[in-house]
């Protein structure tokens, strides 16, 4: 009989080489081979998913060419060569929307609100949201689940208590009355959000700073806040793009003609069109409207990623 050698009794292998492998076992990502290949499986799907994203692309981002296009076009070339490319820059169709379609001032009472509310939204949402994933006390559970609430809660429903609450406080048609409405219409999503980001930051470093001497207010502003700002960025962007594209609350709580957003005055700059007919000028008020979100985006857009993924990288 023939008899077989034992891993140990091989020349130059030992008992460990020969033992199968006890580390984890790393998982492949779907379609790929052991020996880091895509299958057909995982083509199939890359080309899949790869086209849909291309698709939704082109569905966001041809609208808003077509509409840059046709601010910088005449009235005529807006309907003969709606598709086409302008024969020539008209940059007065900006000026005009700026100037006498009153979109400048506007603009610049859109500003005035939404930074206000988005400032005070974030103080209020970030502080509410440090002690409600820091701290223990009692009635935590109902104060979080009643902020979580506040985001199902449909605006609609709220608009006539909510005039008549700012009518008896004298609040309505002036600017402090909407900001303080737009902080209350932004601080569930925003405590919400916060209040998972705070959980996954390290407690050791507040318990450091605590321990040095530091009270809680110098721990959350110099210490706990600083290590938020992926958070603070992300939930701040979001809150910007609401409040700036609001327009049911301004509609309702500020008639006054002086006083208005830009999205009211983006609505009575088209009705005035069946009048008028100064369609290059519609255009241009909104690619006016359009550039500001455009440009915090793209300015901070990896922050906006960092924060939302922060949470799953724990």
């Amino acid at each position: 009989m023939t008899s077989h050698a034992q891993p140990s009794e091989l020349p130059g292998v030992t008992t460990e080489d020969a033992a199968p492998p006890t580390g984890p076992v790393r998982k492949l990502p779907p379609g790929f081979t052991p020996e880091g290949r895509i299958g057909s499986e995982g083509r199939v799907l890359n080309v899949f998913s790869h086209g849909i994203l291309v698709i939704w692309g082109l569905l966001v981002t041809l609208p808003l060419l077509w509409a840059v296009m046709s601010s910088l076009k005449t009235d005529k070339q807006i309907f003969t060569s709606p598709w086409g490319l302008p024969s020539a820059l008209h940059f007065d169709n900006w000026s005009r929307a700026w100037s006498k379609s009153n979109i400048g001032d506007f603009f610049l009472n859109t500003i005035l609100v939404v930074g206000c509310s988005l400032l005070g939204t974030m103080l209020l949402g970030s502080m509410a949201a440090y002690v409600l994933a820091r701290f223990e006390f009692p009635g935590k559970r109902f104060i979080y689940f009643m902020f979580v609430g506040g985001m199902s809660f449909p605006i609609i429903l709220a608009l006539v208590p909510l005039f008549f609450v700012m009518k008896n406080m004298s609040l309505l048609n002036t600017f402090h009355g909407l900001i303080l409405v737009y902080i209350a219409y932004s601080l569930p999503f925003t405590v919400f959000f916060l209040t998972s980001f705070f959980k996954t930051l390290p407690s050791s470093v507040a318990e450091a700073a605590l321990i040095d001497g530091a009270s809680h207010t110098r721990t959350f502003f110099q210490v706990m806040l600083p290590m938020a700002k992926p958070g603070l960025i992300s939930v701040g962007i979001f809150n910007f793009l609401g409040q700036w594209n609001q327009y049911m609350l301004p509609t309702v709580l500020n008639t006054d003609e002086d006083k208005r957003v830009l999205t009211q005055g983006l609505v009575q700059l088209a009705a005035s069109q069946q009048y008028k007919g100064d369609w290059s000028a519609l255009f241009a008020g909104l690619v006016l409207a359009m550039l500001p979100v455009l440009a915090v985006y793209i300015l901070f857009q990896r922050q906006v990623q960092a924060g939302l993924t922060a949470g799953a990288l724990k």
